[in-house]
């Protein structure tokens, strides 16, 4: 039953091919929003390769997001200069950025961009950037997120990370890339499962579940200095972590003291207690961004369901409250960034697919037409949800804009990629 799978944690069922270690995502956008904003993004003077570089980051990451339309911007534009306003409006563009690329007197590159609006002929800012060769990537998604952020009012995320899991054979990798799949780092590698990895609110830890131990055993890492302690270890099964918005705590689901239940542990493996009590099985935990509610699945009232249950007055007594009543099966609840939707996996006609709730209404969209849908996981501007699926009987990631329309998958070339949980915005 495929909600005993997701309580046991149980990797084995999965199906794992092999991957180079080396091996990384590739993102194919698969689907783009409507009115799609024109902009054109004109290669940037100075340091030839740099800026090329700098300029194609800048025009996949806009495109990937399915919010604009590339314009061709003609000739190289310097932050400086002024542009072809006129060109620019023949060609439709709302919006332009160029920029320019020097060296510093330290070695180091300095990259000014102007975004500017068309119709209006003005500057939209001209920000600049310090950065060596090695941060040319992540100074161009920073640059796609300034772009984003001022032509939409929303906070890029470029420059975001993600962590998913990738099996070859043999070995469990828990790996860390870039929003685009590029830069990909393993933070663990293991030879027995490596599931259910959750971002601290600063970005600095993973909390994840790892069977090393020849059980499921809970630890935080610190991804700076590779360093991690075991957050809990009881009797039995502990599973699925999940942060509090302050960091400080984490939700998990333990079985010492019988079927899986909820509890609440310090980041630092202390005081474990428990949240509520159940004559089911209670799982999957996420906290909502107030932090005054934790969403679980729970198959208490016969099937699997969604409820919610406030972290005040945490225990035996505490009533939790059912969310989800379409359907015999709803499962894995993600609150969005505002707490305004939920995104969970939902069972239609024998498929398994992300939907969207909107939490005032109750009403709920199913947002895939895949079958085997799994983890899905917000980008921290609410504006896309990061998921992982099977195509072709092989695990992928994808991701989908919450209105549906936006469309991208992320696969490593005859590999299976699973868990994917998308890190927080890092100032």
């Amino acid at each position: 039953m495929r909600f005993q799978r997701l309580v046991l944690a149980c990797a084995a069922g999965l199906t794992l091919h092999s991957v180079a270690a080396h091996a990384q995502l590739t993102v194919e956008i698969t689907g783009a929003g409507a009115n799609r904003l024109p902009v054109a993004i004109a290669d940037f003077t100075g340091e030839r390769i740099v800026a090329q570089a700098l300029a194609s980051v800048i025009r996949a990451d806009l495109d990937r997001s399915g919010l604009f339309r590339l314009v061709d911007a003609g000739s190289p534009l310097a932050d400086s200069a002024t542009p072809a306003f006129e060109d620019l409006k023949a060609k439709g563009a709302d919006a332009v950025a160029g920029g320019s690329v020097t060296t510093s007197a330290d070695g180091r590159y300095e990259t000014r961009v102007r975004l500017s609006d068309v119709p209006k002929q003005a500057a939209l800012g001209n920000p600049a950037y310090l950065h060596t060769g090695a941060q040319l990537r992540a100074t161009a998604h920073r640059i796609a997120d300034f772009i984003y952020e001022k032509l939409t009012g929303e906070p890029g995320v470029f420059s975001t990370r993600i962590a998913y899991v990738v099996k070859s054979t043999g070995r469990y990798e828990l790996k860390i890339a870039d929003a685009d799949g590029s830069n990909d780092q393993a933070a663990l590698a293991s030879r027995e499962p490596i599931i259910s990895p959750a971002w601290s609110p600063d970005g600095g830890k993973l909390a994840y579940v790892s069977f090393e131990a020849k059980k499921p055993v809970v630890y935080v890492h610190d991804l700076a200095s590779g360093r991690r302690h075991v957050a809990a270890n009881f009797k039995g099964s502990n599973s699925a972590p999940a942060w509090s918005p302050d960091g400080k705590q984490l939700a998990v689901v333990l079985t010492k003291d019988g079927s899986s239940q909820l509890y609440v542990v310090n980041a630092d493996g202390s005081g474990a207690t428990r949240l509520a009590t159940s004559s089911g099985i209670d799982t999957e935990p996420r906290w909502s961004p107030d932090g005054q509610v934790i969403y679980f699945t729970s198959d208490r009232g016969g099937s699997p369901q969604i409820y919610r249950i406030a972290t005040s007055g945490a225990g035996a007594g505490n009533p939790a409250e059912r969310v989800t009543f379409e359907g015999s099966y709803n499962v894995t609840p993600r609150p969005s960034p505002d707490g305004k939707s939920l995104a969970f996996i939902s069972r239609n006609n024998g498929r398994f697919q992300l939907a969207l709730m909107d939490l005032a209404t109750k009403q709920t969209q199913v947002l895939t037409d895949s079958a085997k849908d799994e983890s899905p996981s917000f980008a921290p501007n609410g504006r896309m949800i990061l998921y992982a699926t099977e195509i072709g009987g092989r695990g992928v990631l994808a991701a989908v804009s919450s209105d549906g329309r936006v469309k991208q998958k992320l696969s490593v070339q005859a590999a299976d990629v699973r868990e994917p949980a998308w890190g927080p915005l890092v100032r």
